[in-house]
């Protein structure tokens, strides 16, 4: 899914050895995914060296290999479509997520597109053909939804930096209404 990325299952590593490795590798960026019982569930994004980490949980997950009549897809770079995240998270988490991609080349025909509704990001993996005057968009995958619920000024790794954003679904908000 992400050009120029590496793929490493984690084994008995702990999370201070990753991100060492990422660190002497010179790595600009560390996507952790968590799963429960063969489903992914989380995701965590940690630029690297110095930070910020986004924390999303994962919901409705269909993977590549669960689509009928998927496109193959290239190695080129995707372009990326980010539509309605127009608040001041919003412009952050797209600047996070924009920032793991790098930029592509004007013929490429791969597109990642991010949807905010409802504070849920939906992500959607397509490859296009152009026929004549239409346009023959393909579903890729894997498809799924991003449910931002914390950011940190640092890396994974450390313990004691600052929340820039954390969600607090049930925290009671009379007051400012």
């Amino acid at each position: 899914l992400f050009p120029n990325s590496s793929r490493m299952n984690r084994g008995s590593n702990t999370v201070q050895q990753i991100v060492d490795t990422c660190r002497a590798e010179s790595f600009t960026d560390l996507v952790i995914v968590q799963e429960h019982r063969g489903v992914p569930d989380g995701l965590v994004v940690s630029h690297m060296p110095f930070g910020p980490t986004a924390y999303f949980g994962l919901h409705n997950v269909v993977m590549r290999h669960d689509i009928p009549n998927t496109a193959p897809v290239s190695e080129a770079f995707p372009h990326l479509i980010l539509h309605n995240l127009t608040t001041k998270v919003g412009r952050r988490v797209g600047a996070i997520l924009k920032h793991l991609f790098p930029v592509p080349k004007s013929e490429s025909k791969r597109v990642v597109s991010l949807v905010n509704r409802d504070d849920f990001l939906s992500f959607r993996h397509h490859v296009y053909t152009k026929d004549k005057a239409d346009i023959v968009l393909m579903e890729a995958g894997p498809r799924f939804e991003l449910k931002l619920y914390q950011i940190k000024l640092g890396t994974i790794e450390q313990t004691d930096v600052d929340n820039e954003f954390v969600l607090r679904p049930y925290q009671s908000s009379a007051k400012r209404r």
